[in-house]
């Protein structure tokens, strides 16, 4: 059984391990159970043998989560339209002081890199959190991960390059992304439709995530006026009950829509050079369960 100190020890490194598995799974829950079996695996050890906790905590956190992604793919599994993560609280506060390491964390659990992401080999996307989300030398990688030091910097170089050219440019200021989000929900609300073209880049996408247990796109949307005469519609037809609240989600602001006091939906931008690059809406209700409503 762990002892009061065992357990505070393993509270203290809990954000990071979630922040972790998280941007290893892309899935809440997944990482959560990841971080419960590391849990297990920190009580059970011989803490003679633990020279550093938080090295011992990453270590299995990330093997443990590289198992449940092999499964994942394993399975084959089929989504029914386009797929975006679970959306993830990361109000980083006073946690993460400094304002550059706040950026990089923001970026590396953002919705677009976690989509590309989404396409690398489990080790690579071990080595690529590793690294780039938490600045891990690559020989404390390497001894994670029982591999050797250059197999290792040869997987962040290929991993790096892969999300480098798929990645959209966005600008990650919170401040001009809320006031966007806040001058879109308005034109959106309001039915300007030419308020709203203006906001969007011409060659804007819009991301619809139901994994068919919602009404949602099952395909994505290309183009301002595409995207723009959509969320007009959508924005007529209204939610019952409707409210929203604005929430510090995936390193960003996104406003979480409700019904009735239950979560409706989450949509959250990207944007570049003052423009709508990207709308990203989450409907699955499966992805909404572990949001705060209050």
């Amino acid at each position: 059984m762990a002892t009061d100190t065992e357990t505070d020890v393993f509270e203290e490194h809990r954000p990071v391990l979630l922040g972790v598995a998280y941007r290893m799974l892309g899935r809440v829950a997944d990482a959560e159970d990841v971080v419960q079996d590391a849990w297990l695996r920190w009580s059970a050890a011989d803490r003679s043998e633990v020279r550093e906790p938080r090295a011992y905590l990453v270590r299995v956190t990330t093997r443990l989560a590289i198992d449940r992604l092999r499964q994942v793919k394993a399975r084959g599994e089929t989504y029914v339209g386009p797929w975006l993560p679970e959306p993830y609280v990361t109000e980083f506060g006073d946690a993460v002081p400094d304002t550059a390491e706040q950026a990089v964390l923001a970026d590396s659990v953002s919705l677009a890199v976690l989509v590309v992401m989404e396409s690398l080999s489990p080790l690579e996307r071990a080595v690529f959190v590793l690294r780039e989300a938490f600045g891990y030398p690559y020989a404390e990688i390497a001894a994670m991960l029982d591999r050797a030091e250059p197999a290792v910097r040869q997987l962040a170089g290929r991993a790096r390059r892969h999300v480098d050219e798929r990645r959209p440019r966005y600008d990650v200021d919170p401040v001009r992304r809320r006031a966007l989000t806040e001058r879109f929900l308005a034109a959106a609300g309001g039915g300007d439709l030419e308020g709203l073209m203006s906001l969007l880049a011409p060659d804007v996408r819009l991301v619809g995530d139901s994994g068919g247990k919602a009404k949602a796109p099952l395909r994505i949307l290309e183009s301002a006026d595409h995207v723009g005469r959509f969320v007009v519609g959508v924005a007529q037809k209204g939610v019952p009950d409707f409210s929203w609240r604005f929430l510090e989600l995936n390193g960003g602001p996104a406003v979480l829509v409700l019904s009735g006091g239950k979560p409706d939906s989450v949509f959250q931008l990207d944007i570049l050079d003052g423009r709508i690059q990207s709308v990203y809406i989450i409907r699955n209700p499966d992805k909404l369960r572990a949001l705060p409503v209050v």
